[in-house]
């Protein structure tokens, strides 16, 4: 490895290393090292400053050290040996010292003649007492600040690196999940819309229509100004009361899974969960409608005899002695009267075959049961035979093998609400429950008929098709007149009963359908999904309650987006200005952050955590870090670093603006224009009303 020339080596030494561990490396500045602008590096630069970079000469080039503090001793003048002090008394001397976090290594290459350098984190050796400590030019920053491979999106400058461009590999910064954490008005909001900007403006740039997904949950409808239909990247808007170039947010009752529709009806565990999922189960496996025609009646009843028959089979019941046979015996006598009252009601004479067969197993066991020491258990044949005749039966009244194993309860099949609450009062009656379920039914029976409610969670007449709305809200091949790379889903007019549910059904449907396109063509289709105000979303819970509440029904949709998501190419930018009150499972999944302005001590803390402690020394900064001011760490960056993050006009930036108070109250802006308010509340109301 070679160095740098001795005389350039010297030009650019400000310091000597005076104690080395492995966390922190300090040094003693030279009498002559510059105050405040240091000359020497080839271009004017401020120096030192906290969080800026040095570099330590070691074996295998340069160790690059982090600044965490500067600080002043008082010690005597250094004395020099080709001087006699002829009786000269040391005065105290200011002497400036400053500790290091080793952050890794820069080494140096040539090619053609030109110099190069490559970062890489961690470094294989340490330097020595008595090292040097270099000022980096400006090529060894821009080498630090922007190493590593495709880095194809720029977001910002670094103040700290001679400003150096900070670029990022949109591989790395969406593939492994990015959390956006900032108090109100540090600029996270328009850090997010930027990062989807900016990196759809890179795609582009390749003269490609970009096949980019981004799906933005927006709760309180701030980023149509910034990615909707009117601005170059042609975002498709969702929202509860859409206007022109808008999209009307459907998410159909029947999207719902078991565990969703438990959480918003509340469903007890032990008394009407098992009738939740049961009904909901029936809903699933056709077209269910309750005035059905007696065959579909004919063949679910058969169905489940035919199952039933081969489970005691299989189970050993019919051959397991007297009680167990006198059991199954006691059942055949009320399935054979069953059929008989299906025979006479429709006159099929299919059904005579396995009444039969019934009857005569029935007779058989009749003479033998007053005698003494006679088993009532049945043979092989005997069972074989009954089972046979049924499943002839079955198939004559359209049953297949598929029928014999009803589908999940979870499974997106299309229903009718009205059907489901039919069904559960059904089943209630049937089981003498109807005290059980009155509530259950009652909140069903609202939510399908609350008017603020409906146009979300009912489809009404125009049944939703399930592949449409993925190829609305994900998109389908990227290309297409219509094709658009933004979805943003705007929440804010979303009852709040129903906020947590509409959310958490959305991500898991994009998650589940992005799994089955993974297994269908073995390939991943990247896609971004942006929680903004994610503390809203996904908000810790507590997990020793049995009956879970919707928001933790959410939060658990995200914490398996959070551990699995990366699999079958789905990421997630979650911005947030409470990092507290997030899940520590989804912020632990994370491996990028942009870290704002953070000023409450607990959101702190829990920052603090999420790096190693020699690292922890950057986050000092973020109480003070100015508006558009950011600290990029993680997976995304070799070595945190700040970024001043890329400027936005005001149309590409989230409607999230501070309320103007001074330019209303004086009805003028800065420039002299006019600004009015005027409140027409009719209007308001109308709409509010509905009416």
């Amino acid at each position: 490895m070679s160095s740098l020339p001795v005389e350039q080596g010297e030009q650019l030494r400000v310091g000597t290393v005076d104690f080395v561990s492995p966390n922190e490396i300090r040094a003693v500045l030279d009498i002559d090292s510059p105050d405040s602008v240091a000359l020497n590096a080839g271009t004017p630069r401020n120096f030192p400053r906290v969080n800026s970079y040095v570099l330590v000469a070691c074996d295998n080039g340069y160790l690059v050290g982090q600044i965490e503090w500067l600080a002043v001793e008082r010690s005597p003048y250094p004395k020099q040996r080709d001087i006699q002090d002829f009786g000269l008394v040391n005065l105290p001397f200011p002497q400036k010292k400053i500790s290091l976090n080793p952050v890794g290594t820069l080494n140096r290459f040539s090619k053609k003649g030109v110099d190069s350098f490559k970062f890489q984190r961690g470094s294989e050796s340490f330097p020595s007492i008595g090292s040097a400590i270099l000022l980096p030019t400006d090529l060894q920053l821009r080498s630090i600040v922007e190493s590593g491979n495709n880095r194809r999106v720029i977001i910002g400058q670094s103040p700290l690196a001679n400003n150096a461009n900070v670029a990022v590999d949109p591989d790395r910064l969406f593939g492994r999940h990015i959390a956006v954490l900032g108090n109100t008005g540090s600029g996270k909001s328009c850090s997010v819309a930027g990062l989807i900007q900016w990196s759809l403006e890179a795609a582009m740039a390749s003269e490609t229509r970009p096949n980019a997904r981004f799906i933005v949950l927006d709760p309180n409808g701030e980023y149509t100004r910034a990615l909707g239909p009117e601005t170059k990247f042609k975002g498709r808007v969702f929202k509860v009361e859409a206007g022109q170039g808008e999209n009307q947010l459907q998410v159909p009752s029947w999207f719902w899974n078991s565990a969703e529709w438990a959480s918003f009806t509340q469903a007890s565990p032990k008394a009407q969960l098992p009738l939740l999922k049961r009904a909901l189960r029936a809903m699933r496996n056709e077209d269910f409608k309750l005035e059905t025609d007696s065959n579909i009646e004919i063949k679910r009843f058969l169905g489940n005899v035919l199952v039933t028959l081969k489970h005691d089979k299989s189970s050993g019941k019919p051959f397991g002695g007297y009680g167990p046979a006198i059991g199954f015996w006691e059942l055949l006598k009320k399935w054979k009267a069953s059929l008989e009252h299906y025979r006479d009601l429709t006159g099929a004479t299919q059904l005579s075959n396995p009444i039969l067969n019934m009857q005569s197993y029935i007779d058989e066991r009749t003479k033998t049961e007053t005698k003494k020491n006679v088993t009532m258990q049945a043979s092989v044949p005997e069972i074989d035979l009954l089972i046979q005749s049924i499943k002839l039966a079955f198939e004559f009244f359209g049953g297949n093998a598929a029928d014999l194993f009803p589908k999940s309860e979870d499974i997106p099949v299309p229903f009718e609400g009205e059907n489901l609450v039919s069904y559960l009062e059904a089943l209630a009656q049937e089981n003498g429950s109807e005290q059980y379920v009155e509530y259950l039914v009652a909140r069903i029976r609202t939510m399908l008929s609350d008017t603020r409610m409906k146009p979300i969670t009912n489809d009404g007449e125009l049944r939703v098709d399930l592949a449409e709305w993925l190829e609305n809200y994900i998109g389908k091949d990227g290309t297409g007149e219509n094709y658009s790379c933004v979805s943003i889903i705007d929440l804010s007019l979303v009852p709040n009963e129903i906020t947590h549910l509409v959310t958490a059904v959305i991500s898991r449907i994009i998650f589940e359908s992005l799994q089955r396109y993974r297994r269908l063509n073995n390939k991943s289709l990247p896609t971004v999904l942006v929680a903004e105000e994610a503390h809203t979303f996904i908000k810790r819970y507590r997990d020793d309650s049995e009956n879970q509440d919707v928001a933790a029904v959410c939060c658990q949709v995200f914490e398996k987006i959070a551990r699995e998501g990366r699999k079958f190419g789905l990421g997630m930018v979650i911005s947030s200005q409470r990092p507290s009150e997030l899940s520590p499972t989804v912020l632990s999944q994370c491996n990028t952050f942009l870290l704002h302005r953070i000023s409450n001590d607990k959101d702190q803390e829990q920052v603090h955590k999420m790096v190693p402690d020699n690292l922890r020394g950057v986050l000092r900064e973020l109480p003070s870090l100015p508006s558009q001011h950011a600290i990029l760490m993680g997976w995304a960056s070799e070595l945190p670093v700040l970024v001043k993050m890329k400027s936005l006009t005001k149309e590409q930036q989230p409607h999230s603006d501070d309320p103007d108070f001074w330019d209303v109250w004086t009805r003028k802006d800065e420039d002299g224009k006019a600004v009015e308010r005027n409140s027409d509340w009719d209007e308001v109301v109308k709409k509010w009303q509905q009416s």
